[in-house]
């Protein structure tokens, strides 16, 4: 008791130490709290309830995650795609992100910013992804269907964003080139404020070649740039829905391209099924949770 008394004291005490710095944090932990903990939690505590927007929310325990795992197959389907397309478009995108920076750090400065922007561009251009609307066109005036009955591959045009069979891998290459957007700029920022000292002071300890000074020293002193890159790429990964419902349509032909999100923006958006919607969403953050926390774990060790 009297151990808890002292820490009481002491965090008091620090507190009032500090007090300057919690009042110049306070508006930022403020708005945090306001828009995005409360909403979190919020939407947590509603996947426990049906609400229909109608009618006051109605406490009905687990029956939402229940019907969701078990009765919902378009879910099944929904996860099954979102796991695959995240597992495809993560790692590929994060990889091709710091190898392209990699690269462009090394070339002067103006030709750099001009291929930095090259690369940048598809990510802040809005809905510049539909111009793969016209590449993958179901008739034979689509680029990519006219290229290849020119050259005999086929004799009649393919349907390329409405057959099953091609929509999820459409939507994944789509996704890989509007991939180079943020997590791009923060390698590149990331490279050049590594400190060039520590490539001399390698030299000298033994490092031998590009490989060796990538591993001990670039990652290593790029660790705050790889995570912020690590949690933007696994966000987009896991979120994708714009692109999937603007090339294929919502919903598309037998789920193929349906996503998570997907299919939230169908119970909450269409049907106003709130509760739904929110065990939906609570699964979605859990699983973006877990894979930042595997992430963290993994970059820990860049460098060892």
């Amino acid at each position: 008791m009297v151990s808890m008394k002292k820490k009481v004291n002491y965090t008091l005490n620090e507190v009032k130490k500090n007090k300057h710095c919690y009042v110049l944090i306070a508006p930022y932990f403020i708005i945090f709290f306001i828009f995005t903990a409360l909403p979190v939690i919020t939407s947590l505590l509603m996947s426990f309830t049906y609400f229909n927007m109608l009618e006051p929310p109605r406490w009905i325990g687990w029956d939402n995650y229940a019907r969701l795992f078990v009765k919902d197959d378009v879910f099944l389907i929904a996860v099954k795609n979102t796991f695959l397309f995240a597992a495809i478009t993560g790692p590929l995108s994060y990889i091709a992100c710091f190898i392209l920076g990699w690269l462009i750090n090394e070339l002067p400065p103006k030709i750099r910013s001009f291929i930095t922007l090259v690369f940048y561009a598809p990510s802040i251009s809005g809905s510049a992804f539909v111009i793969w609307k016209f590449l993958f066109s179901g008739d034979a005036h689509g680029y990519i269907n006219a290229f290849l009955m020119k050259n005999g591959i086929i004799a009649e045009p393919i349907q390329w964003l409405t057959d099953p069979k091609y929509m999820l891998a459409i939507v994944i290459i789509v996704q890989l080139w509007l991939s180079l957007g943020t997590s791009f700029l923060a390698f590149i920022a990331g490279l050049q404020n590594v400190d060039k000292t520590l490539y001399e002071a390698g030299a000298v300890d033994g490092i031998k070649n590009r490989w060796q000074e990538l591993w001990f020293i670039t990652l290593p002193s790029m660790r705050p740039q790889l995570m912020f890159g690590a949690v933007m790429q696994i966000t987009a990964s896991f979120a994708v829905a714009d692109v999937a419902t603007n090339l294929v349509g919502f919903p598309s032909t037998k789920y193929a391209a349906h996503t998570i999100v997907t299919h939230l923006m169908d119970y909450g958006s269409i049907r106003f099924e709130m509760g739904y919607a929110c065990a939906i969403a609570t699964v979605l953050f859990t699983i973006m949770l877990l894979s930042n926390l595997v992430v963290q774990k993994l970059l820990r060790k860049v460098g060892e």
